[in-house]
C-alpha cells in the first residue's frame, strides 16, 4: 500500500491494483499555473522491480527482462482500459473484457486453502513477475464482492487518474470534484455562454 492509496482510503484489498494502474500518471493540466508532470514508475526494469519491491511483492535479488517488463506493461495497460469502461459496461464490452483476458493469463492463480484462513488465490509463477499475480487476485477479489465496481477512472480527460468512488450511491465521475470537477464544470459553463452569445 502506498501513500497516496493510504490518503485516498482506498481498502486494502485493493491497494496495489490502485497503485499498479496508477504506476502511469498521464495528467495534463494547469493547476494555480504550473504544469502537471506526467511520469511512469514502470519505465523500465530495475523502476518495475523497485516499484514491487517496495510493496513486498518481490523477492530480493528479482530480475526483470525487457520482455517481462512489457508483459506488466500490457497487463497495466488492460487494466487501465477495463477500469476507464463505467462499471455497469465493463463486462459487455468483448473489446476492452478480450484484451484484459489475454493480459490475465500472463498472470495464472491457484486456488488453495490454508489452515485458519479459508481459501486464497497465489500465483502460479515462480519468477520476478510473480508479486503482480497479487494485482490480478485483487481484481479477480473485487468483481466477487463488487468493490471492483468503486474503481474507476476519473472522468476528466486531462486527468486519467484512477480513484476509489467511496460515496455511498457509488456515482462520482472525478477523482476529486473540487478539481477535476470544478474544471470539467467550469468548462462546460463557459462553452455553453459563448455559444448562447
Amino acid at each position: 500500500m502506498s501513500k497516496l492509496s493510504r490518503k485516498f482510503q482506498v481498502p486494502d484489498e485493493l491497494a496495489n491494483l490502485y497503485d499498479f494502474a496508477n504506476s502511469i500518471d498521464v495528467r495534463h493540466f494547469t493547476h494555480h499555473g504550473v504544469q502537471h508532470e506526467q511520469g511512469d514508475e514502470l519505465e523500465g526494469p530495475r523502476q518495475l522491480v523497485a516499484w514491487l519491491a517496495e510493496r513486498g511483492l518481490s523477492p530480493t535479488g528479482a530480475k526483470i527482462t525487457p520482455a517481462m517488463l512489457e508483459t506488466a506493461l500490457r497487463l497495466r495497460t488492460d487494466i487501465r482500459a477495463f477500469l476507464e469502461c463505467d462499471p455497469a459496461e465493463r463486462r459487455k464490452n468483448e473489446r476492452v473484457t478480450g484484451l484484459l483476458n489475454t493480459a490475465l493469463r500472463s498472470f495464472p492463480l491457484v486456488a488453495e486453502l490454508r489452515t485458519g484462513r479459508g481459501p486464497t488465490l497465489r500465483t502460479s509463477r515462480e519468477d520476478a513477475l510473480a508479486g503482480l499475480s497479487v494485482v490480478v487476485a485483487e481484481l479477480y477479489d473485487g468483481s466477487i464482492n463488487g468493490t471492483l465496481d468503486r474503481l474507476k477512472m476519473c472522468a476528466a480527460e486531462e486527468c486519467r487518474r484512477v480513484f476509489f468512488d467511496r460515496s455511498k450511491p457509488a456515482t462520482r465521475r472525478w477523482c476529486m470534484s473540487t478539481l477535476c470537477g470544478n474544471r470539467t464544470k467550469t468548462r462546460t459553463y463557459r462553452a455553453r455562454h459563448r455559444d448562447a452569445g
